[in-house]
């Protein structure tokens, strides 16, 4: 059981980190970025070059690969987002957008990177024993990395000013708008910053299991799955929620070795939706 609770808690410190850029850009925009899991391929990618391909240390290619997610990012934001939500009268418009976005993204992705299976070296080596339980070295300092990062964003929301006016825009946009913070510009940064952090995920578990062009979309459905547990556009929500799914699949895999383990998982959220559809942190919808 030990073997379970470590696995799961390394795969929360990933997933919530996942959650967290997804959750922090639909608090700000009111916009599920379908887009996300390309995101975390497009990091993936990122590293590969800089640290497999060109050999230069891992936290540069953290580094390179968290500025370019910021700029997709803020492209995003500003050629595509933005006029919709600026002069679209329904819904339906940005989710349409956000999903032509995810496939163009997907197919640029195929076209630029191809179908291969992609790794780089392990960031350390051996094994630690936890009590009773195994880890390899490298999934400790992806852990280690992941844990940081969140820590970082956390701090960065609460204790700068970017950050405060960030989560005034997520809490009411008109009355942050009335107290002089520019909505349109934060709004483009938390884009990049939910982009970034979708690319760092995706930089730090190249490390472990590769990337391929095709995962982005299965990323994208577990993102989905952490911000619906805990609570859309709730930054503790993604944690929770992140952590709920690592420790949903580590006891799943330990129990249900036949790959039933999300169909289980799928049939549990349906039926926890069905009770509380806000999450377990969100509001109230309406």
């Amino acid at each position: 059981m030990e073997q379970v609770l470590v696995n799961g808690v390394y795969l929360g410190c990933q997933y919530a980190l996942i959650a967290l850029g997804l959750t922090l850009i639909f608090g700000l925009m009111g916009v599920l970025n379908f887009a996300h899991g390309q995101m975390y391929v497009l990091g993936g990618f990122v590293t590969y070059y800089v640290y497999g391909v060109l050999g230069l240390p891992f936290p540069l290619a953290l580094v390179a690969t968290a500025a370019t997610l910021c700029v997709v990012g803020a492209l995003f934001d500003k050629l595509f987002f933005r006029r919709v939500l600026r002069h679209g009268t329904r819904e339906e418009s940005s989710m349409l957008l956000a999903a032509g976005t995810a496939l163009l993204l997907e197919s640029l992705i195929l076209i630029f990177f191809g179908e291969k299976h992609r790794g780089v070296p392990s960031l350390a080596s051996g094994v630690a024993r936890i009590g009773d339980a195994y880890l390899p070295w490298s999934r400790i300092v992806v852990m280690a990395l992941a844990a940081a990062l969140i820590v970082g964003f956390i701090v960065f929301m609460r204790q700068t000013r970017m950050g405060r006016g960030l989560r005034a825009i997520a809490q009411d946009r008109e009355a942050a708008l009335l107290q002089g913070v520019n909505v349109e510009r934060y709004g483009m940064i938390g884009f990049a910053i939910g982009a970034a952090l979708a690319g760092l995920a995706g930089s730090l578990l190249v490390a472990i299991s590769g990337v391929n062009s095709g995962l982005g979309t299965w990323i994208s459905i577990k993102a989905f799955i952490m911000v619906m547990i805990g609570g859309a556009g709730v930054v503790s929500g993604a944690i929770l929620g992140g952590f709920i799914l690592g420790m949903a699949e580590s006891l799943g895999y330990r129990f249900f070795p036949g790959g039933e383990t999300y169909l289980i998982l799928f049939v549990a959220i349906i039926a926890f939706l069905a009770i509380r559809p806000q999450g377990l942190m969100g509001k109230p919808w309406g």
